[in-house]
């Protein structure tokens, strides 16, 4: 039996050596960079968090689930507090995705990111705020996780969370 277990560890050994890095799934990818899903967030208010039309789905504002991060970019938390927090929402999202439809190589690619940033009128790095969201959604998807995007600051958001967005996704057929 030993022999049989050495010789099973060296073959998925000689898989792991020959395809380095080449993660099969978008979950794969995510848990490669250390990487965790969430449970998803129910909602909050009158409205759900995702709605199915065709071949799009359509995602609510999101926040971090769990623990929700606060504070107001410019006036108190720094360009990487709000990146993380972004990446964070990123996740939420995610989960979100993969209750909604099962997994997350069903996704094809984002169509469409809005990203709103709570911050002072002086601030103005909300781009790079939101490529915590954006490297995120790249290393699930690739290419597929680029879509056009705006980031845009807001003068308060709910709970005062830093970072909250929306988006649109297209599905595999």
């Amino acid at each position: 039996m030993r022999g049989h277990a050495g010789l099973a560890a060296a073959v998925m050994m000689a898989v792991a050596v020959s395809a380095p890095g080449k993660a099969e799934t978008p979950e794969q990818r995510l848990a490669a960079k250390g990487h965790v899903l969430p449970s998803p967030v129910a909602p909050v208010a009158t409205y759900v968090t995702s709605a199915r039309a065709g071949n799009l789905l359509f995602l609510s504002g999101h926040g971090q689930c769990g623990t929700q991060a606060n504070g107001k970019l410019g006036a108190g938390l720094s360009v990487a507090q709000g990146r993380d927090s972004a990446e964070k929402v990123g996740l939420c999202m995610l989960a979100t995705i993969k209750a909604s439809v099962g997994e997350l190589s069903k996704v094809k690619r984002f169509v469409r990111i809005l990203g709103f940033v709570n911050s002072t009128p002086e601030f103005t790095q909300h781009p790079q705020v939101m490529n915590g969201f954006s490297d995120l959604m790249v290393v699930a998807f690739g290419e597929g996780g680029k879509a056009p995007r705006s980031a845009v600051g807001a003068p308060s958001l709910p709970m005062n969370i830093p970072v909250e967005v929306e988006a649109v996704v297209e599905l595999v057929d």
